[in-house]
């Protein structure tokens, strides 16, 4: 099922999966009397309306190449794109827990999760709370080492083969994970998105597969 949420300036970003990206943009051609324009460029593809609406989309995995303006709805080069095979390394991580993997559409094909206890915040003062901050700093520093290895060990090897890297999930955790100068290629690759995630489980990490390889599209209505 697509999802949906409300943009800032208006309008609304749907996730469309890529196998219904074609008919996505010719659905929003019929509800707005046609597309008069279409315009991709080398981020960014945007579909004009008759009635002024417009579904602008950022190119997954940029650039696209078959860049230009046409007259109508002309998105066979956006299309093309979407269809090159691409594996995508995921990082999702949160505090205590962590799932990561290699994904291609419609599969992960490799994946490592894990989970550390990190203890919630206490109330208590002085002394007892000094020991439980000191404790709780110990257990995030463990879990963050943890995913740290399970980065190194699953996706350093098969860097060569990975177009992007996505990540989700706390973005404090990530940018720990960031400063490690072994993970700098893995981090390289990383795409400006970053995935709004539960804690991270294999699920959770099976969804993210699919949400990677999805296209955004903003529809804003005429005025």
């Amino acid at each position: 099922m697509s999802r949906t949420r409300v943009v800032a300036g208006g309008g609304r970003a749907v996730e469309v999966p890529v196998e219904r990206v074609a008919g996505w943009f010719t659905r929003f051609g019929d509800r707005h009397h046609g597309v008069t324009h279409t315009s991709l460029g080398a981020t960014t593809v945007v579909c004009t309306a008759a009635d002024g609406a417009t579904a602008s989309a950022e190119v997954p995995f940029p650039p696209l190449v078959a860049v230009g303006e046409w007259a109508g709805l002309a998105i066979g080069g956006f299309l093309d794109h979407l269809a090159v095979p691409r594996r995508v390394g995921l990082i999702l991580v949160r505090l205590g827990g962590h799932s990561l993997g290699v994904a291609e559409p419609g599969r992960v094909l490799v994946s490592r999760t894990d989970r550390h206890l990190v203890q919630g915040r206490s109330a208590a003062g002085g002394w007892s709370q000094q020991r439980f901050a000191r404790r709780r700093e110990g257990q995030a520093r463990h879990a963050i080492e943890a995913a740290a290895h399970d980065i190194a060990e699953v996706l350093l090897p098969r860097l060569p083969d990975l177009t992007a890297t996505t990540l989700g999930g706390d973005r404090h955790a990530l940018d720990t994970l960031r400063a490690d100068r072994t993970l700098a290629p893995v981090f390289a690759l990383a795409t400006p998105r970053v995935l709004d995630i539960p804690e991270p489980r294999r699920t959770v990490l099976d969804d993210a597969a699919e949400r990677v390889f999805a296209v955004e599209i903003i529809v804003r209505d005429p005025a």
